[in-house]
């Protein structure tokens, strides 16, 4: 048994450890990482004032108590949702533009300037927002006004620049990296203006960039030219694997796959839930917009946190209090009293190094099946329409039950939900942590002599 499961680690660390492991490393990669965590207390901040926006649509009876209060200044308070989840993509684009810069200078030992990156990654992507037409040869500005849209001197409005909102931030990702690149290409390569030492440092890296400037905006120009002619651009192109991608994350198997690479990262020692979510985070943003106008999509803003990992990755908060209040083992006993208080907060590093879960074939079964698990009891009763789907962003830390009923703009159902899904994981859980708990407690007897 152990022979076997030496094998199969082996083989996960030969076939997922290594190329997940390189893929972890890539710039584009860890500059994804650093603006998906920036964007964080923003898409927190804009739900809130989301979810003061719709609490009446749960509780009816607060009706007439928003309709003499918060609906009265509804225009107001909602801005800081307008310039959190309506700009979202801009935080994406400046801070990855800002990140990629300082790894692009760490990388190829250039002295390029992160501000002025991320400056001209803002830069590309505006040029970008804007729709554009050939009508008889020449480039028009597109305006269409009528029931369902608004398109006014190429800017789609709807309560704000809808391109500058979540279905913006792949294409603030592409281009960010386009200008980042072409910066970096021309400072290493020197074709810049290089003023005097004692010219102020400030003034003289404004000069630096004066050229990658410019040669930014004309490729920019160049690639939007070309698309325009073909009758598109690169929101169209972008849409169709992002559409893809999309699709699939919003089907069951599509979540078995995601849960399943996530949590055999973790197995073999890689933070499989930073890695995977930093890829699927414009996705779950993107669908809880959809969701605030009326879809139905479970996988969306912290669906993940709210029903699926609950206690941490591997969905351990049940098995963390079985072990801290009923474990035989003296090991597991005091590791689960100390576990405890971070598991309720969805933190379980403690577990997974201290057990450990990582590498340890005796837990790895449950360690899969137990988030597969209660994904699927979320996901089709959110499918189904017996639970509110997600719409607002909650921190992840927020307790079972609470996270959901936040998220949900106060569905209690969701609470009840949440509580099925923490209990269905411990049920999976159960006998596998009660077999590793009496071959622990054997162990302990041996050593001791009892």
């Amino acid at each position: 048994m152990e022979t076997e499961d030496g094998k199969l680690f082996q083989f996960m660390n030969k076939h997922l450890m290594g190329p997940m492991g390189k893929l972890a490393s890539f710039p584009i990669v860890q500059a994804v990482m650093a603006a998906g965590m920036a964007s964080i207390p923003f898409t927190i901040v804009g739900s809130m004032f989301l979810i003061i926006n719709i609490l009446p649509q749960s509780f009816p009876f607060l009706t007439g108590i928003w309709a003499g209060s918060f609906d009265k200044v509804t225009n107001l308070y909602m801005l800081a949702n307008g310039a959190t989840m309506g700009i979202l993509s801009l935080y994406f684009c400046l801070v990855f533009g800002y990140e990629y810069t300082k790894i692009q200078a760490s990388a190829h030992k250039i002295d390029v300037n992160p501000l002025n990156g991320a400056l001209l990654s803002m830069m590309a992507f505006f040029m970008c927002i804007p729709q554009l037409v050939f009508k008889g040869g020449v480039a028009t500005l597109v305006t269409t006004v009528n029931k369902t849209t608004k398109i006014v001197d190429g800017y789609e409005i709807a309560g704000g620049v809808t391109r500058l909102g979540t279905t913006g931030i792949f294409t603030a990702i592409i281009m960010a990296i386009i200008a980042v690149k072409i910066y970096a290409f021309l400072v290493q390569k020197k074709v810049t203006i290089k003023m005097p030492e004692t010219v102020p440092v400030g003034v003289s890296r404004s000069f630096t960039a004066l050229i990658p400037t410019a040669t930014v905006a004309l490729v920019v120009i160049l690639i939007n030219g070309l698309l325009i002619a073909i009758n598109t651009d690169i929101y169209k192109i972008v849409a169709i694997p992002f559409g893809f991608v999309t699709s699939l994350t919003n089907t069951w198997v599509g979540l078995l796959v995601v849960y399943f690479l996530m949590h055999a990262l973790w197995l073999v020692g890689i933070h499989g839930a930073t890695i995977v979510t930093s890829f699927l985070t414009p996705i779950v943003l993107s669908n809880m917009q959809d969701n605030i106008h009326g879809a139905h999509i479970p996988f969306a803003a912290e669906f993940n946190n709210m029903f699926v990992t609950i206690g941490g990755s591997g969905s351990t908060l049940g098995m963390v209090i079985f072990i801290a209040f009923f474990a035989r083992s003296a090991q597991l006993s005091a590791l689960g009293k100390a576990s405890l208080v971070p598991a309720i907060f969805n933190i379980n590093e403690p577990i997974l190094f201290g057990m450990p879960i990582v590498y340890n074939p005796f837990t790895a079964i449950p360690f899969f099946l137990a988030p597969m698990a209660s994904m699927s009891l979320a996901y089709f009763a959110i499918k189904l329409q017996f639970v509110n789907p997600p719409v607002a962003q909650q921190a992840w830390p927020t307790p079972v039950g609470l996270g959901a009923f936040i998220g949900t703009a106060g569905d209690w159902r969701a609470i009840i939900l949440a509580v099925l899904c923490a209990l269905v994981a411990f049920i999976i859980w159960l006998p596998f942590i009660k077999a590793y708990d009496s071959r622990l407690f054997t162990k302990e007897q041996a050593k001791t002599g009892a």
